[in-house]
C-alpha cells in the first residue's frame, strides 16, 4: 500500500486521551442532547429491525407476511444498500445545509416508513416502508454524528464515542422489548408504536443548538460572494473517497459488517427455529416459569413467562453494551484504534463458530455475549477514527463514509445471509422434505401455506414439536451457514491487521 499526497489534509495523529472521569466531565450539553435523539431513534428502529425476519416468515394466518427467506433477503438487501449509501452524499449536505434541518427532514421520512409498513402488510408494502426507513436513517445519521464530532475534542473522543454508543444501545435494548410485547397483540401495533416513538425527536429539536453554525454560515457567505470556491457536492465527496485511507478502510471492514448484520438479520430466525429457550427460564425460575409482568417485559419473555423470545435473547447484546461500553471504551483508549478493532473482529468470529457448533440455549447466550464484547471494541472506534482523520468542514461527510463498508457488508449479507440460512438451516424446507418422506404427496406439501410446514409436520406425525426439532437438527448440517459467515469475517480480520500496519507507517511519515 503506497503513500499518496491526497492524505495531506487528513490528520492521522492519535492524540493521548483524558482519563475516564475527566472525559465524562468535559462533555457538553449538546453531546447529551444528540445522545437522547439517537436513543429515541434507535428504540423505534430496532423495534422493527429486531423482529423483521420473524414478521417476514410468520404465516399470513398469524398476521405475518408469509414470504420465503429469499424474498426477505431482497427486502433487507435493498434496505441495506439505501441506508448505507445515502449518507455518503447526505453527509456533505448536512455540512452545508445544517444538521438541525436534515435531522428534522429525516424524522418525517422515518414516520412515513413505519406507517407504510402498518398500512400495507405485504411484500411490496414492507419493502416500501423499509426504503423510506433506509432513506430517513441515511439522512439522520450524519447530522447527529457530525454534531457529536463538533461537540467533542480529540483528547476526549474515545470516551465520547464509547458513551454515545452506550446510550444508543439503551435504545437498541428497549426497541426489541417494545416489539416483543406489541407483536403478541398484533403486528401492526409494532409499526404504530415505532412511529409514535420517533415523533418524540421533534421535542429534542426544540432544545437543539447546532455547534459550529456561525462558522458554517460564514463559510456559506464567502462561497456566495465568490471569496471561496466550492466544488459540486458529488465531486467533493468523490475527491475524498478516492483517498487510499478511505478506500482501504472501506474494503477491509466490509467483511466484519457482513458478520455483524447476520447476527441481527438471521440469528433471531435461527433461535426461533432451533433453540429451546425455555431451558433458560427453567434455570432461572423453575419449570413453571414466571408470571411476574416486570420480569417478562425486561427479559423479553412470552406472555406465559415460559420461554425467552428471540428478540429477548438478542437483547443481551444491547443490554451488555448499554451497561459496560464506557468501561470497554476506557480500556481500549490505551491501544491503537486499529488494534482494538482487530481484537473485536476476532472475538465476533469465535462467537459465530460457537453458534454453528451448538443449539444449546446457554451456549447461544455465551456466543451473543462474546459478539457483544467484540462489537464494543470495534463499532464505536469506526466513528472515532473517521471523525478524527476528516478534514475541517467535512466531518459529517466522513462519518457518512463510515457507512460505505457497512453498505457493502450489509448489502451482501442482506441478500446472501438469508439464502445461506435457507439452504443449510431452514426448518420450513426440512419439514417439507420430511413430510414427503413420511408419505405426504408432493402436491399436498406444495399446497401448505408458507410458514406452516413445521406445524403441519407435528400434526401429521403426532410427535412433539421439541422431539421433531431435535430430529431435524441432528439430520442436517445446520452449523455450516454460520461457519461460512465466520470465514468471511476471518478475511476481514486479516485485512484489518494489514491496514493497521500500513496506517502506522503513514503516521510515522506524516510525523
Amino acid at each position: 500500500m503506497a503513500n499518496n499526497n491526497n492524505l495531506a489534509d487528513n490528520d492521522l495523529r492519535e492524540v493521548k486521551q483524558l482519563g475516564m472521569w475527566a472525559s465524562i466531565a468535559s462533555l457538553s450539553y449538546v453531546f447529551w442532547l444528540v445522545g437522547g435523539m439517537e436513543l429515541v431513534e434507535r428504540i423505534a428502529y430496532y423495534g422493527v429491525k429486531a423482529s423483521a425476519g420473524l414478521y417476514a416468515k410468520a404465516p399470513v394466518s398469524e398476521g405475518g407476511l408469509g414470504i420465503t427467506l429469499s424474498d426477505y433477503g431482497i427486502i433487507i438487501s435493498v434496505w441495506a444498500i439505501l441506508q448505507t449509501f445515502i449518507p455518503v452524499f447526505t453527509g456533505g449536505i448536512s455540512d452545508r445545509v445544517g444538521y438541525k434541518e436534515t435531522i428534522f427532514a429525516s424524522t418525517i421520512i422515518k414516520i412515513a416508513g413505519y406507517l407504510c409498513m402498518a398500512f400495507f402488510p405485504s411484500f411490496w408494502g414492507f419493502l416500501g416502508g423499509a426504503m423510506l426507513l433506509a432513506a430517513g436513517t441515511g439522512i439522520f445519521k450524519p447530522g447527529i454524528q457530525g454534531t457529536l464530532v463538533l461537540a467533542t475534542r480529540r483528547d476526549n473522543s474515545s470516551m465520547a464515542w464509547g458513551i454515545f454508543y452506550q446510550v444508543v444501545n439503551i435504545g437498541g435494548f428497549l426497541g426489541p422489548l417494545v416489539a416483543v410485547h406489541m407483536r403478541q397483540l398484533s403486528w401492526d401495533n409494532v409499526f404504530y408504536a415505532c412511529a409514535a416513538i420517533i415523533s418524540l425527536n421533534f421535542l429534542f429539536l426544540l432544545a437543539y443548538k447546532e455547534p459550529g453554525k456561525e462558522e458554517r454560515l460564514e463559510r456559506a457567505a464567502k462561497i456566495k460572494s465568490g471569496e471561496i470556491q466550492q466544488e459540486a457536492l458529488w465531486k467533493d465527496a468523490w475527491h475524498e473517497l478516492k483517498k487510499p485511507v478511505v478506500i482501504y478502510y472501506m474494503l477491509v471492514f466490509s467483511g466484519f459488517w457482513f458478520l455483524f448484520n447476520a447476527l441481527f438479520d438471521v440469528l433471531p430466525i435461527h433461535i426461533s427455529e432451533w433453540v429451546d429457550t425455555s431451558v433458560i427460564v427453567t434455570s432461572l425460575f423453575g419449570p413453571e416459569g414466571t408470571s411476574n409482568g416486570i420480569l417478562q417485559f425486561w427479559l423479553g419473555l412470552n406472555n406465559e413467562g415460559t420461554k425467552v423470545m428471540p428478540e429477548g435473547m438478542l437483547n443481551l447484546n444491547a443490554g451488555m453494551i448499554m451497561t459496560t461500553c464506557f468501561l470497554v471504551a476506557a480500556l481500549t483508549a490505551k491501544y491503537r484504534i486499529t488494534t482494538a478493532m482487530l481484537g473485536g473482529c476476532l472475538l465476533s468470529i469465535f462467537a459465530f463458530v460457537l453458534i454453528g457448533y451448538t443449539n444449546a440455549a446457554w451456549m447461544i447466550v455465551l456466543a451473543i455475549a462474546m459478539f457483544s464484547l467484540g462489537e464494543m471494541m470495534i463499532s464505536p472506534k469506526k466513528n472515532e477514527f473517521m471523525g478524527n482523520i476528516a478534514p475541517e468542514g467535512k466531518k459529517a461527510m466522513y462519518l457518512g463514509f463510515v457507512m460505505l463498508p457497512q453498505g457493502i457488508g450489509w448489502g451482501l449479507e442482506g441478500y446472501f445471509g438469508p439464502k445461506l440460512y435457507e439452504h443449510y438451516a431452514s426448518k420450513e424446507n426440512f419439514s417439507r422434505q420430511m413430510l414427503e418422506q413420511e408419505g405426504m404427496s408432493a402436491t399436498e406439501v406444495a399446497a401448505i401455506p408458507q410458514g406452516e410446514a413445521f406445524t403441519t409436520l407435528v400434526s401429521y406425525t403426532g410427535e412433539s414439536a421439541q422431539q421433531l426439532t431435535q430430529t431435524l437438527y441432528n439430520a442436517h448440517n445446520i452449523g455450516m451457514a454460520w461457519y461460512i459467515i465466520a470465514a468471511i469475517g476471518s478475511i476481514s480480520a486479516v485485512g484489518i491487521y494489514i491496514y493497521g500496519k500500513w496506517l502506522l507507517q503513514m503516521q510515522k511519515t506524516q510525523a
